[in-house]
């Protein structure tokens, strides 16, 4: 362990974690906002709306996120005069800003299909009971069916976090100073291994730290389900049990 290295570019990577950080938060965040449209169009019974939803979500899963960052950061650069023109050159100029639109979309197209799956799972009696109710059908997905879709979809939703977590080292490579980023820059003027080491464990600890919240969270969720589940179990035994 060279803490000489260490205490040279130490600081340098806990910014860059911190960029890691912000990275990941806008772009799960943004994306989850993004994925309730997508998902709603591609449960939806337009047929039109539903393709392109399809398509969305069919080509952001189906391509590397290498080539996505590639073609939005590059590419926007092609495109100069036309962006120059509506305004929005500053933003895709920036490595950051282009880093966190390619997240956002393609963790949207997975969220999506994750929010897409869990809605399905839920009973079509929910349905009909809030229909019956009389609430109108905003308020059966917003009171109803998406607390519940969110239950069940709690343990991917984390993993799809997880992932996020650690494919945002892609950024690196379109100059981006995260956490990989100045990694390979504190191993480009040292051509100490050792960095790339201190790199992983601070992944770790991230996504360590993400799991034990995210069992606390599901924990905390659920406790209302557990004496049910017990319950249920008592009384299936005792009818095993009778018979």
């Amino acid at each position: 362990m060279d803490f000489e290295l260490l205490a040279r570019y130490g600081p340098r990577m806990l910014e860059g974690l911190f960029v890691t950080v912000q990275l990941v938060t806008l772009s799960v965040v943004i994306g989850g906002a993004l994925s309730l449209p997508v998902a709603f169009a591609r449960l939806g019974k337009n047929r039109w709306l539903s393709r392109f939803a399809f398509c969305y979500i069919y080509f952001f899963r189906g391509t590397p996120l290498l080539a996505q960052v590639f073609l939005v950061y590059y590419g926007a650069g092609q495109f100069r005069a036309e962006l120059e023109a509506v305004g929005l050159w500053w933003f895709f100029r920036d490595a950051f800003n282009c880093a966190v639109f390619t997240f956002t979309l393609n963790t949207s197209a997975y969220q999506a299909e994750i929010l897409r799956g869990v809605i399905k799972a839920i009973p079509r009696g929910q349905f009909e009971a809030a229909h019956a109710a009389g609430l109108s059908p905003f308020a059966t997905y917003f009171k109803v069916i998406l607390p519940q879709a969110f239950l069940i979809g709690l343990r991917p939703y984390g993993n799809e976090i997880i992932l996020m977590i650690k494919g945002s080292a892609i950024a690196s490579v379109v100059t981006v100073f995260d956490l990989m980023g100045t990694t390979r820059l504190a191993f480009a003027r040292s051509f100490d291994f050792q960095v790339y080491l201190w790199a992983a464990l601070l992944y770790l600890a991230i996504v360590e730290t993400l799991r034990r919240v995210w069992d606390r969270l599901e924990i905390r969720m659920t406790r209302h389900l557990r004496p049910a589940d017990a319950n249920t179990l008592r009384t299936n035994g005792q009818k095993q049990f009778q018979t």
